[in-house]
């Protein structure tokens, strides 16, 4: 076994205790720049890109859909000869919308692959998680938010540069248009819109109606021709944002026709612009930079895998478990899987501040937890999904149409276990609180986050702590509101919730007092979720290794207690370019990567003892002071 640890990827003449970051990430950096097409450059991009390369050599090889489909996208002199044109159809059936009174029907077919004025869809009911619900959300302006109200420069620079983008790719599509007036009405929508703060609380975005109630309380818009035209016939709707769903008909109602199609024709096209010609996609890469700093466009090979992985993706993760996922890796990964959940029990058992009542509940989801790990047990049947000559644009549309059709028919049916909500080449993780599951696709599965050659301090430390932050994500300020069958319901004390969120606001005003960048604070609020979820990851995988791991004697200089905090912090290796950083900021529920490291290990006792920390190093928190809740 290695230890997983390169010096090289360190920096030892920064104490640990000043800048954890630093001391376990800056050679690393220093000797990975960001590529010009890349925002931020990271362990999560080095391995996304190799698993990039692997679905890219798939789809070269592939003789079904996934190779059609590429070959199509990778057909450059094709896309800039159709230029603008596959839209123009598109474009026609809203110019044809003669009255205001057309707009449902329009909607209801124009939802299956675009958008406009709110959003639908289907997920399992968050108060009856054995079913699915039929949902309507706030949807349907260009940038995040707070983009449209916040006073700083960037923000003030990013609305201008926005209009002058939609007033560009218009003119490139042959239409003239106001743009002032088409943002004004998606900021008017904006308003209306929940805040992102918000938008984390399960209770105030649930709001189960009738349809009958609908009809009654949303009145303004014809749902009979809307629903008709969506090919659906629900029982029941939950509307997540009510205020947000009654301005967006009050917006169709009382707004000239003529400005309402223009919405809707930008609201097309920029969904579009990744599926053109070079024109239409460099006017909106142009925005891009603005919005993130990227300096270069990314090959087309790697946005035709980017096609893929959103329209045939478990085709492709099929063949991708196949060749790089070895059952041994599966069968390390459930026992890591197991010896993490025993070490969450452990914690929860021996909690003070948590009652007997409220432990007992909590146990029993901690025992229900499923454990989805590299790729799907069913895979999902495209044989009804057809890729077809005509165009690019147009196979995108019955990709969206397809995938539209998959998740309607689900309205009102029982729980399918079987979906995953991650391809299995992703390099990434989460946890579903409706079906109490954490999932590991393949993609994550190898270094710098799982290494089937490294000892267990280095895994422990690694892909163990974000299996815990998974695990913990059911325990989270916003998980903890669903019971061990998914069901949204208040089965916490009162007492033990006001114990809880005390604790929790420790790291919610902690975080609001970090300064990520001259005059920007992170978000406290908005990232606790995510912040509570590294903290718990940490602490349960400590515990797991302590108790269940093989433990290991110093090696290349460093004791196994510390290989594990240093493992935990190269996961979050990554160079960011200062517009992205702001962006993250403001728009990512996930606290930047230096402060993942910087901002959770204070809180974390056994870092303490295993640099050997005290009140005289720059991240020193008294313990008094520290997060105290797993």
């Amino acid at each position: 076994m290695t230890t997983g640890i390169n010096a090289k990827d360190m920096d030892m003449t920064v104490v640990a205790g000043d800048d954890f970051y630093d001391f376990a990430t800056r050679g690393w950096r220093n000797a990975n720049p960001i590529p010009d097409d890349y925002v931020r450059y990271g362990a999560f991009d080095i391995l996304a890109n190799t698993n990039l390369e692997r679905v890219r050599e798939i789809a070269e090889h592939d003789k079904g859909k996934v190779g059609k489909l590429y070959k199509i996208a990778m057909d450059e002199k094709k896309l800039n000869t159709d230029g603008v044109a596959p839209v123009a159809k598109y474009i026609a059936e809203i110019d044809a919308i003669k009255s205001r009174d057309e707009l449902p029907a329009f909607l209801g077919h124009n939802h299956s692959f675009s958008g406009g004025f709110f959003s639908d869809g289907v997920a399992l009911d968050e108060k009856d998680s054995e079913h699915y619900l039929y949902n309507i959300t706030q949807g349907g302006i260009g940038l995040s938010r707070d983009y449209y109200f916040d006073d700083d420069d960037k923000s003030k620079e990013i609305r201008k540069k926005y209009i002058e983008y939609m007033q560009k790719q218009l003119a490139n599509f042959g239409i003239s248009a106001d743009t002032n007036k088409i943002f004004d009405l998606e900021k008017r929508m904006a308003k209306s819109f929940y805040k992102k703060e918000k938008l984390r609380d399960p209770l105030a975005n649930y709001h189960k109606k009738s349809i009958d109630e609908l009809k009654k309380e949303f009145s303004g818009f014809n749902w009979d021709k809307y629903f008709a035209t969506r090919n659906i016939s629900p029982e029941f709707v939950d509307i997540a944002q009510p205020e947000a769903l009654q301005e967006s008909i009050k917006i169709m109602n009382d707004t000239d026709l003529e400005l309402l199609k223009n919405y809707l024709k930008w609201f097309l096209i920029s969904s579009a612009d990744g599926f053109l010609d070079d024109k239409t996609y460099d006017i909106a890469f142009e925005f891009t930079q603005v919005m993130t700093g990227q300096n270069k466009k990314k090959p087309r090979w790697k946005r035709a895998v980017s096609i893929l992985d959103g329209s045939l993706g478990e085709e492709v993760g099929k063949e991708f478990s196949k060749k790089y996922f070895p059952e041994a890796a599966k069968k390390r990964m459930q026992n890591l899987v197991k010896n993490l959940q025993s070490a969450l029990k452990m914690r929860i058992q021996n909690l003070e501040w948590m009652s007997d009542d409220t432990k007992k509940q909590a146990l029993e989801k901690l025992e229900t937890f499923h454990a989805k790990i590299g790729y799907p047990d069913v895979w999902r049947d495209y044989s009804k999904l057809e890729i077809k000559d005509d165009s690019l644009y147009d196979n995108m549309v019955r990709v969206a149409k397809f995938e539209d059709r998959f998740w309607l028919d689900k309205i009102g049916k029982r729980k399918d276990p079987n979906i995953w909500f991650m391809n299995a080449h992703e390099v990434n993780a989460y946890y579903d609180p409706s079906t109490n599951e954490i999932c590991f696709p393949a993609g994550i599965l190898e270094y710098p986050f799982f290494d089937m050659a490294a000892d267990d301090a280095f895994n422990y430390g690694s892909i163990g702590v974000i299996i815990g932050h998974e695990m913990t994500h059911g325990f989270d300020d916003s998980g903890r509101h669903f019971d061990k069958d998914g069901n949204m319901r208040d089965w916490w004390t009162e007492k033990d919730a006001k114990s809880f969120t005390t604790r929790a606001n420790v790291m919610r005003d902690f975080f609001n007092n970090i300064i990520v960048a001259p005059n920007v604070h992170a978000n406290g609020e908005f990232t606790l979720g995510e912040n509570l979820a590294d903290y718990g990851g940490i602490t349960v995988a400590w515990t797991a290794y302590t108790n269940f791991g093989n433990r290991s004697e110093v090696a290349d200089g460093f004791n196994d207690a510390q290989r594990f905090f240093i493992a935990y912090a190269m996961n979050w290796a990554s160079n960011i370019r200062d517009e992205a950083l702001l962006k993250q900021t403001k728009t990512n529920e996930h606290s930047l990567e230096r402060w993942r490291v910087n901002g959770i290990l204070p809180h974390i006792d056994a870092w303490y003892d295993a640099f050997g920390v005290t009140k005289d190093n720059k991240m020193y928190v008294a313990p008094e002071k520290r997060v105290k809740i797993w």
